[in-house]
């Protein structure tokens, strides 16, 4: 009469344990197969291998924030009022409305997906002319007003875009100025940005528009302080 043993996994008829034999099982010979770091590491005293694994993963978080902001998307800070009613910046900076300025975030990659339409609040590198007319450059947040191909005028404060006026229901009347720009084409690749503060704004009616390189993406939300949190 022959017997069968029952064989459960890892074990053969044999009783011999052939974990080592199951590439999907993870281990070599009983020990687990360690990470490029465990293998660089082996030798050295626990508390150094400790110490080294946590850097490593800092490291990591590191490179992965970095990327987020380079690539998807950047937090930023109102410091002006140029963008007053619509974003905030803190008291006592004179046109300021709030005890905090707001903080935005700006899509890095959107404008890779689709082309920027009016009415964006942008975040954008200005042309080098902005500092010397407005005595400061740099990155700047606006709306965007013009499209490439517009025909562009200002009539006493009052937007006309291809001979139509423009609805701004943002700008508040205290905040126009009675400024006249003479009509002309906004540039193929060239954008016109303007705060919705008028009175209060340095944009493009003082240095001019602004190239599709310098944009750098378009404004989806603001997420402090939290009264203000909402999404554009």
């Amino acid at each position: 009469m022959c017997f069968y043993r029952a064989t459960t996994p890892g074990s053969n008829a044999g009783g011999r344990n052939t974990y080592g034999d199951n590439p999907l099982d993870g281990r070599r010979g009983g020990h687990a197969v360690r990470n490029p770091i465990d293998r660089l590491t082996r030798g050295l005293p626990h508390g150094w291998r400790v110490a080294i694994d946590w850097l490593v993963t800092i490291i990591g978080a590191i490179v992965i924030v970095l990327a987020v902001k380079q690539w998807v998307i950047n937090p930023y800070r109102i410091p002006s009022s140029s963008m007053e009613p619509t974003l905030h910046c803190a008291k006592p900076t004179y046109g300021c409305e709030a005890g905090f300025s707001d903080r935005v975030l700006a899509c890095r990659f959107c404008y890779d997906l689709w082309d920027p339409k009016r009415g964006d609040i942008v975040v954008f590198t200005t042309p080098p002319k902005a500092k010397q007319v407005c005595s400061e450059g740099g990155t700047f947040v606006k709306r965007l007003i013009g499209l490439p191909g517009d025909e562009y005028q200002e009539k006493e404060g009052v937007v006309y875009i291809n001979g139509e006026k423009l609805n701004e229901p943002y700008i508040q009347d205290e905040r126009r100025d009675l400024r006249n720009v003479a009509a002309f084409r906004i540039p193929v690749d060239e954008y016109y940005m303007m705060g919705d503060s008028r009175n209060g704004s340095c944009d493009s009616r003082d240095w001019g528009t602004v190239p599709r390189k310098n944009l750098i993406g378009k404004v989806v939300a603001t997420y402090w302080p939290p009264s203000r949190i909402s999404v554009q």
